[in-house]
């Protein structure tokens, strides 16, 4: 169904069918602002509920026994923090780069910064940061052996564990756990609208819609996202959710500017990608095939669980096929005088 255009942009279309893009434009960066200020308060309450969660136990480590009740309440916390930044990830990473890969750069991406020397005190809110590195605190006693044998392998790696001692309980929840407030609340606070690129934020949904495939092809090899928690499907999901929310702010100018029919083909391939990641009820990705080959995957492996997710999500995003979610948002990014995304 199309969205109508709200009544505060009707002045935005001239009397002979002009159409004012300043005036769109001026509205979009207003209601994105808007929007996404929602979605970063919510992630500095959930930074701070796992915060507050975190037990500092006199004299010892975390218990997964004495401290279950603890670590299930960091946990659902931890997650809260991943709905909120996946639904803004794709507008905010590209005007905020250093504040996404503090939050959101996963271990190899860390290991590979620091240049093979690791993080020796994982604990403190220096070196690896962000909630991936909370994540495998969090999850460590619960981690894919998948995962294991591709980072035990990676220069600098420190195996995942819970604090063993009261210090690195506390430094956890005053260093780690810190670092992602004190993160989140500096890009809130950015998030102001003489900032607001919107070219640069449009092209970063299409950018997000692009990676969904590599988010795909990386549970093959243990290298997935949410790897730890085993949340990488929900990821998906909150990607999906957050990128058709911010799209809908472009929609009035796009229909303004005779957008309908690229338009009508991306709600369409958002739908399609919302029903493959409503198939399992799980937050997982299926199960990958022992033999899976992401050059070339066999009719048998496609057939399977992962495969149908696996082949319906490359044609879904596949920036070089006509009609497919990313071609159609680059077709209309032309139309609103936005650069394109290329991989």
């Amino acid at each position: 169904m199309k969205k109508l255009v709200p009544l505060i942009l009707v002045a935005a279309c001239g009397e002979g069918g002009g159409v004012d893009d300043a005036a769109f434009r001026r509205q979009v960066v207003t209601d994105m602002h808007d929007s996404i200020s929602v979605d970063l308060a919510e992630l500095i309450t959930a930074a701070q509920d796992l915060q507050a969660a975190a037990p500092t136990p006199t004299g010892r480590g975390w218990d997964p026994v004495l401290d279950a009740d603890a670590i299930a309440a960091m946990r659902a916390a931890w997650i809260h923090t991943r709905v909120a930044y996946e639904h803004v990830e794709g507008a905010t990473a590209p005007i905020f780069p250093d504040e996404d890969f503090s939050m959101d750069a996963r271990y190899d991406d860390y290991l590979a910064e620091l240049g093979g020397a690791g993080d020796a005190t994982p604990f403190d809110g220096q070196g690896a940061t962000g909630m991936h590195m909370i994540e495998r605190v969090l999850f460590s006693d619960q981690i894919d052996d998948a995962v294991l044998d591709h980072e035990e392998d990676l220069p600098g790696y420190w195996i995942a564990a819970f604090p063993a001692t009261e210090a690195e309980a506390m430094t956890f929840k005053t260093g780690l756990l810190q670092k992602l407030i004190d993160d989140a609340n500096q890009l809130h606070d950015e998030w102001q609208p003489a900032a607001i690129d919107i070219g640069a934020a449009y092209q970063g949904l299409v950018g997000l819609m692009n990676e969904q495939k590599e988010k795909v092809n990386l549970a093959a090899t243990g290298e997935e996202e949410s790897r730890y928690a085993r949340v990488t499907l929900f990821d998906l999901r909150n990607n999906l959710d957050g990128t058709k929310k911010i799209y809908a702010l472009f929609q009035p100018w796009i229909q303004a500017k005779g957008g309908d029919d690229p338009d009508t083909m991306v709600e369409a391939g958002f739908a399609h990608l919302d029903t493959l990641y409503s198939v399992d009820p799980g937050d997982s990705l299926p199960p990958v095939p022992d033999d899976w080959s992401n050059d070339s995957p066999s009719a048998a492996n496609l057939a399977t669980p992962f495969g149908v997710l696996w082949e319906g999500v490359h044609e879904a995003v596949d920036p070089t096929t006509d009609g497919s979610v990313v071609f159609e948002m680059n077709e209309l990014a032309v139309v609103l005088g936005f650069p394109e995304f290329a991989e």
